[in-house]
């Protein structure tokens, strides 16, 4: 049995990064706020922008946490690799291993903001000086019992946001999107395992 935790999503990350750096109000299906709240962004939107931002990104949200969900495209990642790949084919192929992401969309000058810079240092330092749980202490091997049959309905991988709050999806026939609060609590997660459907 292999299951993979992408707990670094990293468009995803942005993304919530850019809803709550800007103070964008979304409409549908989006997870809650960030566990590490970002000051606002430097720079303000205009009307138009902000209208443009908040009906893009719960498009784009669903684009990106799909790619999220998909099984890392190895082929494709060991192409990128070969020294005499053409620069067109290089580019094709970077993009869908990364998948889309507001990037694509925006470009990256909005990343280039204090807000965004200080959240990434305490994401990083958070990730590099927290707590790390012994292999049995692990969500997956703590709900093993949960995670099989989920495994056995098609569960390959599980995308892991770091929003507050419970917020559980099924990503296509192979993944399931959880929040950290969720993965940490046992009682949660394992409700969350057994909402695994694939469609």
């Amino acid at each position: 049995m292999v299951i993979s935790v992408e707990d670094r999503p990293h468009a995803a990350d942005e993304m919530l990064w850019v809803r709550e750096a800007y103070g964008l109000e979304v409409e549908g299906d989006v997870p809650p706020r960030l566990t590490d709240t970002p000051a606002p962004a430097g720079r303000e939107l205009t009307a138009a922008e902000r209208s443009r931002w908040a009906a893009v990104w719960p498009v784009l949200w669903r684009d990106v946490i799909e790619h999220a969900g998909r099984p890392t495209d190895h082929a494709a990642m060991e192409r990128l690799m070969g020294r005499d790949l053409p620069a067109d084919e290089r580019g094709s192929l970077l993009s869908r291993v990364m998948g889309p992401s507001w990037r694509d969309e925006f470009g990256d000058a909005v990343f280039d903001d204090p807000s965004y810079r200080a959240w990434q240092d305490r994401s990083f330092e958070a990730a590099r000086t927290g707590r790390h749980l012994p292999l049995d202490e692990q969500p997956e091997r703590r709900d093993l019992d949960a995670l099989v049959p989920a495994w056995r309905r098609g569960l390959e991988r599980i995308v892991v946001l770091a929003c507050r709050g419970p917020y559980v999806r099924t990503l296509g026939s192979r993944a399931l999107l959880v929040t950290t609060e969720v993965r940490e609590e046992s009682r949660a997660y394992r409700a969350a395992l057994a909402s695994f459907t694939p469609h």
